[in-house]
């Protein structure tokens, strides 16, 4: 008897909705579900309809090649390369999908006869497989079926620019590559996976600044929804898919209707967020609170966009909604697959690759989609990797080089920084400053009636006499971080207060909680360190004259001027890995085995983003209502990337996933604008005083460089049959490869481990004394000859061969690496390998390997 797998790790998906019909089979009887019902991913044996479609295809190529020979020689067939697009619009594969879904519900009748069950979704394209609301009980019974091949327990996920594309150099370089931004990705399809889409926003208009009109992508097949708050004319030649995934949710009743819509508009403000990094329109104003801080651009501004809404604001996502908007994705026609979402936990079992989402994006591998994860916001530590799979682009979160600086000057000459894109005050002029416990009507009652009004949210409290004229100073407490209380409230009641303008400080039970430079429409300052803070209280309550008697305070005798934030300077050195981006290295399973896969891949601009916010978002409170927001975090990483790779599949239209991953990392950046190394934050607590040298566990390859990336010289392809011998190579992995995809691992030519894949980067994870891997390269330039550097990782040995080598255009060569342990070392070192060519091309592979024995 096969067992039901109960996996139930959290993965909290940030932002997408999903759009299902629901099969629902009643009993004769009323008898309610089990009080154990919940929704399990279901995965038959049979291939999917992309699998099918590429075994037609071979047939048809090969019985083209038999008719073609004589006596039916077929020696000279080549398998063809296929990149199905346009599918649903075939009469027969729809045909096939409607067969497919019909055979879902034949089982699921035949297996519970009788019983209640709601079917969420039939997977036909990536995966053949059904998601079912039905009890343990029914569960197991569907595991008995001869059918089935797996059954998962559903599980939850989560969610992990005006001038990024300069600090890229895009203007100067890819961009002028691809004959300006004015076509910079046109033609290619970049889908995310998301909260959705504010499709009034103008970096998502159908003609951009240029007022020229984009072309319709003919291998696209996706539709727009069409519901009251995504209404018909919501889509045009920019935006050309939008549908909602969310039958799970909808199932469990926790889908609330008021808070999260059941259509592809964005209630969020997330998704808007991504997609305009990735693919908004050029030369868009970001104005917020009434100040201009530029023009806004994605990276791609000419790719064309479609949204598949499986994370809600109100409880993120469900793995069975986002396996079904990946499903429909794949047989759209996406060019590019963007996922700013990650698990809470590692997946459990024989490894972190084997689950319902990794193994959807497998297949979408396969179909020739580029796929881009975020690393996960879980760093700094060891081993925090949210995404695990070689198949996926794992990018983590590293700075840009502006910065908005604020900083308020005390009467004593002491100069405090905070945040805050905020007006300063008048200059040369200094303001009495006043504590909000010490203006409020009547202070006793108040405080007692109000413990919280120090953070200054209701106006009814104060004294306006006292605060009209000041600087109103209100507290930031954990209540801010929570959404109790705002910082547009207490701006809301400063002005009514007439004041000056307003200063927070940080409440010292706030640790570690990083506060993005917020909009203020009058001057204002958050200091957000616990210790400048005190410095500030310090110095106010030092100066505060009190009645000998009464003790009532006669005089405040601080006084302070605000610089104010909203003007950029560009002379932070940067980029710097931020401590929250997630480390290496790759977990290969839930005790914490290493895998002999570098991730992250790259890492790309993730901290202080601008980029357009949705006019109904609540994901902050600060930038609500306005039509952009600055955000930090990996899912701001991964939307760079993918606008990248868009501008390599425009160039590159043959190339294949693994390839554009190999472009993207032999080119990137390994110093900063300062030509030192790339330095990573290693704590939460004042992490710039924590910072030491990045390792490809912090940054993979490195920074991306979109320019050279559209250059590379050299790339290192892997097929899916060599992922497929990867994963028959992991012990014991036999019956989750044969549950996942059909593939029988004992009849399988060859395993291979993760360092043996042909990666642009080369991960041992444990060395018995001497091990040789090799990397085959492609030259897609013109004849080129290169020489090998090599800088190996300490207490190892490192040979290569050849040592130089002469490539033509199109040529293949093979480069062999040997690592031989020196001495016996657990702790991991770094190495790299780089090939210097004789026209300018430089592909480095960084060496990584961890534990060394002699």
């Amino acid at each position: 008897m096969r067992r039901v797998l109960m996996v139930n790790f959290g993965v909290f998906l940030l932002f997408c909705v999903g759009f299902l019909s629901s099969t629902l089979a009643r009993d004769s009887d009323d008898s309610a579900p089990n009080s154990t019902t919940a929704v399990y991913i279901v995965t038959l044996r049979q291939a999917p309809t992309l699998h099918l479609f590429q075994q037609e295809a071979v047939r048809r190529v090969r019985d083209k090649t038999h008719q073609g020979s004589k006596h039916g020689d077929t020696s000279t067939f080549t398998r063809p390369k296929l990149q199905p697009r346009n599918m649903s619009k075939s009469r027969y594969w729809r045909s096939r999908r409607s067969a497919i879904s019909q055979a879902h519900d034949s089982l699921l009748r035949d297996a519970l006869k009788g019983e209640k069950y709601i079917k969420l979704y039939s997977f036909h394209y990536l995966i053949n497989g059904f998601a079912v609301f039905v009890s343990s009980e029914q569960a197991e019974k569907l595991s008995r079926r001869e059918e089935v091949a797996n059954i998962v327990l559903d599980f939850s996920v989560r969610t992990a620019t005006t001038y990024t594309p300069q600090f890229m150099g895009l203007p100067k370089g890819a961009w002028v590559k691809e004959g300006g931004y004015e076509t910079a990705g046109e033609g290619i399809v970049i889908g995310f996976i998301d909260t959705g889409i504010d499709p009034t926003h103008p970096s998502f208009n159908g003609t951009d600044a240029s007022q020229r009109q984009y072309p319709i992508p003919n291998h696209f097949s996706g539709v727009c929804e069409v519901t009251p708050d995504f209404p018909s004319g919501s889509c045009n030649r920019k935006l050309i898919g939008a549908r909602h995934f969310a039958q799970s949710a909808i199932t469990r009743g926790i889908f609330n209707s008021s808070e999260d819509s059941a259509s592809p508009f964005d209630g969020d403000g997330h998704g808007t967020h991504t997609a305009s990094i990735a693919a908004g329109n050029h030369g868009v104003s970001a104005v917020v609170s009434g100040h201009n801080f530029g023009s806004a651009s994605g990276i791609a501004p000419r790719a064309h966009i479609s949204v598949y809404k499986a994370l809600y604001k109100s409880f993120g996502g469900f793995a069975a909604d986002v396996v079904a908007a990946i499903d429909q994705a794949a047989q759209d026609g996406v060019d590019i697959l963007s996922l700013s979402i990650t698990p809470n936990r590692r997946p459990p079992g024989v490894a972190t690759f084997f689950n319902p989402l990794d193994m959807a994006m497998l297949s979408a591998v396969k179909a020739g989609i580029f796929v881009v994860q975020a690393a996960g916001n879980t760093g700094p530590s060891p081993k925090s990797m949210s995404s695990f799979s070689p198949w996926i682009f794992t990018v983590g979160a590293a700075t840009h080089d502006r910065v908005y600086s604020n900083s308020i000057t005390l009467g004593n000459n002491v100069t405090i920084p905070g945040v805050g894109l905020a007006l300063p005050t008048s200059e040369g002029k200094m303001f009495t400053m006043i504590s909000a416990v010490d203006a409020l009507k009547n202070k006793s009652s108040a405080v007692d009636k109000d413990m919280y009004a120090s953070e200054c949210q209701d106006y009814e409290s104060f004294d306006k006499e006292l605060v009209c004229g000041n600087l109103l100073i209100c507290s930031y407490s954990i209540r801010f971080v929570l959404g109790l209380s705002t910082i547009k409230q207490a701006l809301a009641v400063s002005k009514n207060l007439s004041a000056k303008g307003v200063v927070f400080y940080m409440d010292p039970y706030v640790l570690n909680f990083q506060i993005n430079p917020t909009p203020m429409n009058m001057p204002g300052i958050i200091i957000p360190s616990p210790e400048d803070s005190k410095v500030l209280l310090k110095y106010y309550n030092s100066t505060l004259e009190r009645d000998a008697t009464t003790k009532e305070i006669v005089r405040f005798g601080a006084v302070a001027s605000i610089t104010g934030g909203q003007k950029a300077n560009f002379s932070d050195r940067a980029p710097k890995i931020m401590y929250y981006s997630a480390r290496g290295p790759d977990p290969q399973d839930s005790f914490l085995n290493d895998a002999d896969i570098l991730k992250p891949n790259l890492v790309a601009p993730g901290n202080s983003i601008w980029g357009a916010w949705s006019s109904a978002a609540t994901d902050s409170n600060e930038f609500e209502g306005e039509s952009f927001a600055m955000m930090s975090g990996t899912s701001m990483a991964a939307p760079h990337v993918a606008g990248v790779a868009a501008l390599i599949k425009q160039k590159f239209r043959k190339f294949s996933p693994a390839a554009i991953a190999s472009a993207l990392s032999t080119t990137s950046v390994l110093f900063d604008n300062k030509g030192e190394e790339i330095m990573a934050q290693r704590a939460y607590a004042n992490p710039d005083q924590s910072m030491t040298p990045a390792t490809p566990f912090d940054m993979g390859n490195g920074f991306v460089n979109a320019t050279a990336a559209l250059d590379p010289g050299l790339i290192f392809d892997t097929s899916f049959e060599d992922y497929m011998s990867f994963l028959c190579g992991i012990n014991g992995s036999a019956p989750a490869v044969f549950n996942y995809t059909g593939k029988n691992c004992l009849l399988s030519n060859a395993t291979i481990s993760g360092s043996d894949l042909n990666l642009p980067s080369i991960t041992v994870s444990r060395l018995n004394n001497t091990r040789t891997v090799q990397r085959l390269m492609k030259n897609i330039a013109g004849n080129e000859t290169y020489s090998v550097g090599l800088v190996p990782p300490f207490g190892v040995l490192m040979k290569a061969s050849p040592t130089q080598f002469s490539i033509a255009s199109g040529e293949t060569k093979l480069l062999s690496v040997t690592l031989k342990a020196k001495k016996n070392i657990s702790i991991a070192s770094f190495g790299t390998i780089k090939l210097f060519g004789n026209m300018g091309h430089i592909v480095h592979i960084p060496v990584s390997v961890i534990v060394k024995t002699r």
